[in-house]
């Protein structure tokens, strides 16, 4: 605990006992002083409701008082599974904001989550595990930008002398949105390799925005081969 801080079921606490009660046993089994229990009320804001039987917390105020627990020991080093898992919007942003928090002390802070929105803004670095297999030891920017799934999107009047440009650069290129003639989606090249290719042809570009894939694409693209059930796509079925 003073090491090591780990959470893995914020639920699991005897309904009858008070916050701080809750915290004075953990304290109290872990040579810690209960000047303690009170710092970590107050981290966590639970600091008015303290005195008040867990059993009759919501879910927000049961994730902050097992953080809390967690923190008794001062660790280094802490871990976390779902934390946002059921929570609020509010009770979402709150944990975000504390997790950056606790990163800013300089602690270690794991976080084992299936809120991959969530992940992208908050994460400074990925570790994906499939299959008990490390998959891949990133960041969110380099997996995002580096999946089959990022493209740039590119508006010129010269449509077709640029299209042909960059297919023989080696790129793949497809339609923009509708009804706009104008643009088209490029991958396989980097905006700066299209804008330089341009530039050499003397084409006139209009827009050149780099388009990254979201983290959940990224993700489902990396870890295709690793899932241990597969489910076919199929279209709407009218009722």
């Amino acid at each position: 605990m003073r090491e090591v801080g780990v959470l893995l079921d914020a639920g699991y606490v005897h309904p009858t006992r008070t916050a701080r009660n809750h915290l004075w046993a953990l304290a109290a089994s872990n040579s810690i002083p209960k000047s303690r229990v009170e710092e970590v009320l107050s981290m966590v804001g639970l600091t008015e409701v303290a005195g008040k039987r867990v059993g009759n917390f919501s879910l927000g105020m049961k994730q902050r008082l097992g953080i809390a627990a967690t923190l008794l020991g001062d660790p280094s080093i802490v871990i976390l599974d779902e934390p946002a898992n059921g929570l609020d919007p509010e009770g979402v942003h709150w944990i975000r904001n504390f997790l950056s928090y606790l990163a800013d002390q300089g602690r270690t802070v794991f976080v084992s989550s299936h809120l991959l929105s969530e992940m992208a803004l908050m994460a400074s670095a990925l570790v994906i595990i499939g299959n008990g297999r490390l998959i891949a030891e990133t960041s969110v920017e380099e997996l995002t930008s580096n999946s089959a799934g990022a493209s740039v999107f590119v508006r010129s009047p010269n449509l077709t002398e640029l299209t042909a440009a960059l297919v023989s650069a080696g790129a793949r290129v497809s339609d923009g949105e509708a009804g706009d003639r104008e643009g088209i989606v490029v991958t396989g090249l980097e905006a700066t390799e299209v804008g330089r290719l341009a530039f050499e042809k003397n084409i006139e570009l209009h827009e050149l925005s780099p388009r990254t894939s979201t983290l959940e694409e990224a993700f489902l693209e990396l870890t295709a081969g690793f899932q241990e059930y597969q489910t076919e796509h199929h279209g709407e079925v009218a009722s």
